[in-house]
């Protein structure tokens, strides 16, 4: 079962994530830290104490945007260690997804926490840390394939896919743009495009996906290839240009 430390710099926050890591079957112990400073002094406490030991931590649920050293810096302290603990962001921020998990996050979970979200937070750390202890599943009801379900600030949304203009890759997430907005989704950019092909979206770039119907324009410049999507011009790489100018001639 897991050790787990949760670090927070607002109580209440803290004391509620603590509760429902320690209400979960799989987590053996849950302590809680209320700054990074802390948190750091908690983790070499363990890391003396042997991945064994009395004081082991295996994974930190970590808040990003605390007083002083953040959640990103002390991720970025653990990353430098021989046999670090886990990292689950737990932050009421999406805009810092792309560096988390440049530093090998396990999952990256919005605030207000939800159970059902941190139980499957708590189940890739089960995976990632390889523990033979069963982890009960959450299941995921996808909505119809017209639609794709968002998270934000903790309501889960329905978006229909008709209404995407482009998506645009960013680390292991992808970003689900429309015209009112965007969001964010822990989905990889490749996984889109094949289930997606059908819809009459196409791949563009290494970075972007595109709807063909809200292309717009299609311009040459010196031989370079771009799209107008809405108001947002966006780059096509040599690689797909052909195709997609074959794709735009026979669109009807």
């Amino acid at each position: 079962m897991l050790r787990a430390l949760a670090v927070d710099d607002e109580r209440p926050t803290l004391e509620e994530l603590v509760f429902l890591l320690n209400a979960d079957p799989r987590i053996g112990t849950a302590e809680g830290a209320g700054d990074a400073t802390e948190a750091l002094r908690r983790i070499n406490r363990a890391l003396e104490s042997g991945p064994d030991g009395p004081d082991a931590i295996d994974v930190v649920f970590l808040d990003i945007q605390m007083p002083g050293l953040d959640g990103l810096d002390l991720a970025r302290l653990l990353s430098g260690f021989a046999r670090p603990p886990l990292v689950v962001f737990v932050t009421a921020h999406e805009d810092f997804a792309v560096q988390a998990f440049d530093l090998k996050a396990v999952d990256y979970v919005l605030k207000p926490v939800r159970r059902e979200r941190l139980a499957e937070a708590v189940r890739r750390a089960v995976e990632r840390r390889g523990t033979t202890t069963p982890a009960p599943r959450i299941p995921v009801h996808e909505p119809d394939p017209d639609h794709i379900t968002v998270e934000l600030g903790g309501v889960t949304r329905f978006v229909p896919v008709e209404d995407i203009t482009h998506v645009e890759a960013q680390g292991d997430y992808a970003r689900l743009h429309t015209d009112r907005g965007s969001h964010l989704v822990r989905i990889p950019l490749s996984t889109l495009e094949e289930r997606w092909r059908a819809r009459g979206f196409v791949r563009i770039h290494r970075r972007h996906l595109v709807a063909l119907r809200h292309i717009g324009e299609l311009r040459l410049d010196a031989g370079s290839v771009s799209v107008l999507v809405g108001t947002e011009e966006l780059q096509v790489s040599r690689r797909h240009s052909r195709e997609l100018r074959d794709l735009l001639m026979r669109r009807p």
